[in-house]
């Protein structure tokens, strides 16, 4: 038994001293990484964070002013750069002052590179997914600035995409900024996809003995008359039978997606204007209808 715990004994001591001479390494090297931090350093960070913001604002204004001053056709294109400048600022700063602090080697920006990466990924979790997100969105696009897109319960025009999240400006013009990680969960429906053109659906109803060929050749000339129709592409005119009558969906592109809602308004008004000038009638129902068409009974 004495033998067994006097070997029990040099293996703990065998041990701790590779525990130790470990733990010296580690602060030996950590001390080597790290520069001398002064006073003057920390000023220049200072300095170098100011510019960067300094750098943003402008590289924002800049995008959007040339963005509404270029052809329309180049406009999402212009603002769609916004991403990779914001992302080459960050990068050029960040790279500025890991220099100021650490010593930087080869070996030494992978040490430090992984022990971040760890790091960040324990303490801040959800950010570092947000982050990680972005840059493979920056790739996959599943929206873009100036896209129209419908995440969860908000949908908007993108006016906005940072590090963390995307901004996206609601019709009743809230800014709702949703994080990046969110494509991991949740689907996401782009009405245009980098394209200035969106589809915008009308829908009208009428009492089931209305004439059909009246009412599609109205939607139809309504559409093509618009000052927003984007005539290059199809109009289309889709009818479905419901048990409280007649649903008609205009389907039609307004030049530039950004005119969704008055070219809806365009289309509405002025169709109804046809329709009481040819006494169509519309149906009587005894609930109330929803926007897609369903009647809930009151």
């Amino acid at each position: 038994m004495n033998q067994l715990a006097t070997l029990r004994e040099r293996f703990y001591l065998l041990a701790q001293g590779k525990a130790d001479q470990a733990a010296n390494e580690t602060a030996k090297k950590a001390q080597e990484l790290l520069a001398e931090i002064t006073a003057g350093k920390i000023f220049q960070a200072l300095v170098i964070i100011l510019i960067s913001y300094a750098a943003l604002f402008v590289a924002d204004r800049l995008i959007n002013w040339l963005s509404e001053r270029v052809p329309i056709q180049l406009r999402l294109s212009v603002k769609q750069s916004l991403p990779f400048w914001r992302g080459l600022i960050f990068a050029i700063a960040g790279g500025f002052i890991l220099n100021l602090f650490l010593n930087l080697s080869p070996s030494n920006v992978l040490a430090v590179t992984g022990t971040v990466a760890v790091a960040l990924g324990f303490a801040f979790k959800d950010l570092v997914s947000s982050i990680i997100a972005g840059i493979l969105a920056l790739f996959e696009r599943p929206y873009q600035v100036g896209d129209r897109i419908e995440i969860k319960d908000y949908y908007g025009e993108v006016i906005g995409y940072g590090l963390r999240g995307v901004q996206i400006q609601t019709p009743d013009d809230n800014i709702v900024t949703i994080p990046h990680n969110t494509i991991w969960t949740e689907p996401i429906s782009s009405a245009n996809k980098g394209n200035l053109e969106a589809q915008i659906v009308t829908n009208f109803y009428f009492e089931h003995a209305v004439d059909i060929d009246r009412v599609n050749q109205i939607l139809y000339r309504v559409a093509q008359t618009s000052k927003y129709t984007q005539l290059k592409l199809p109009i289309v005119v889709i009818t479905e039978e419901r048990p409280w009558g007649t649903h008609f969906k205009l389907k039609a592109y307004p030049m530039d997606a950004r005119d969704e809602f008055v070219y809806k308004t365009d289309l509405t008004q002025r169709a109804k204007q046809m329709f009481a000038r040819y006494d169509i009638g519309y149906p009587k129902l005894p609930g109330t209808i929803s926007e897609d068409g369903q009647i809930s009974l009151e």
